[in-house]
Parts: structure tokens; C-alpha cells; sequence
């Protein structure tokens, strides 16, 4: 199969498209996903340019964020089978086995959701960083709960924008910072009640 493999850490001229073995389901619970989309997030540019979390696994496929159609899965996955439409984010790190820049991947069961059908693929790829990091900032360690003020640095930013619907849907008071007028403008139709120009 085709995948864009690190082999150095560097500029963007450190991915090379490169061929390399499929992978294979290895445990009961996994899932053999071909890829339709990968997001880009900035732990991936980062990783790219100051070098992977196993560097002692180099070449190293990287990519968290993925999309894609259920290819074949383990004995044991239940919640999923080929054909259906999924979203996950996982791996990518630089670890061998994982990462989804590449045709396809194998992903834990427990780590894959289906994708929701309003979604393409490239909207769902852009998706699951992004929610995990508004969530657990939210709710998993601020708590959040209705009726109460949050305030939402970076708001028109990737995980901004969408901790401010997050907060909304929740029944939060939303202020957040923005940079601009144009800004102020987008965080207001996001549902955010106050933006604070800095």
C-alpha cells in the first residue's frame, strides 16, 4: 500500500510517499480501516519536525486523526463490521503499526465511532483531536455544567470553536477571546455570548 512515511525529523521534505507492507488484524479486538481522509493536527507538525515518541522506530507512519470504511475486524469486535462508515483518532505517534497517513490502518475497537452521516470524510477526519481536547478541558476537568460562565481562550481556533458549541449545547454562558472583529463575528454565530477582543 501507499503511505506518506517520516523518515527524519525536519521540514515537510521528510515525508516521502512511500510503499509499504499492509497492516494486518493482530488482536481480537482491532479494526482494519481504509482510509478516505487524515486530519492534520499541530502534534503531527510538531512530531514531523522535532522527531517521533519511538525514534527508535523510524521510518514511522504519522496521522491521529483519521476517516474511512471498515475493511475486516478481530473475533471479538462486536460494535462494527466491513462496509460501515467510521471515525477515530489513534496512534501516530511514530509507534510501527499505527498511524493513518496511509491507505489503511488497524485501530482499536473501543477507539472507533461511527461517522456521522451529515459528515464527509474530510469533515470527519478533522474532528476527533480536536473534541477530545474540548471535552476533557470542559468537562472532564473543568466540570462544566448548565448555567454556568465559561471563559473560551482562542475561540474562532480549531479547538476553540468547537468548545464554544460544546459549552452552548450544555446550557454554559460563553465569553472567549478573539483577535478580530471578523472573529468576533464568527464566535457570535457559533452561539458564544460575549467575545472579548484582546
Amino acid at each position: 500500500m501507499k503511505a506518506m512515511v517520516m523518515t527524519a525529523a525536519g521540514k515537510p521534505e521528510v515525508m516521502q510517499l512511500q510503499d509499504v507492507a499492509e497492516p494486518t488484524i493482530e488482536q481480537p479486538n482491532q479494526i482494519l480501516v481504509r482510509l478516505k481522509a487524515a486530519g492534520v493536527n499541530p502534534i503531527d507538525t510538531k512530531i514531523r519536525t522535532r522527531g517521533t515518541f519511538y525514534p527508535e522506530q523510524m521510518p514511522a507512519i504519522l496521522g491521529c486523526d483519521g476517516a474511512g470504511i471498515v475493511q475486516a475486524v478481530g473475533s471479538q469486535v462486536r460494535q462494527f463490521k466491513p462496509g460501515d462508515e467510521v471515525y477515530f483518532c489513534a496512534g501516530g505517534l511514530g509507534k510501527q503499526g499505527t498511524g493513518n497517513y496511509a491507505e489503511l490502518t488497524v485501530v482499536p475497537e473501543h477507539l472507533v465511532a461511527p461517522k456521522p452521516q451529515s459528515l464527509s470524510f474530510a469533515e470527519a477526519s478533522a474532528a476527533p483531536l480536536v473534541l477530545i481536547t474540548a471535552w476533557e478541558a470542559l468537562f472532564d476537568r473543568g466540570r462544566l455544567s448548565a448555567g454556568q460562565k465559561v471563559l473560551i481562550h482562542a475561540g474562532a481556533g480549531g479547538v476553540g470553536h468547537v468548545a464554544i458549541q460544546l459549552a452552548k449545547i450544555k446550557g454554559a454562558e460563553v465569553c472567549t477571546t478573539v483577535g478580530s472583529p471578523d472573529k468576533a463575528r464568527l464566535v457570535r454565530q457559533l452561539g458564544a455570548d460575549e467575545p472579548i477582543l484582546y
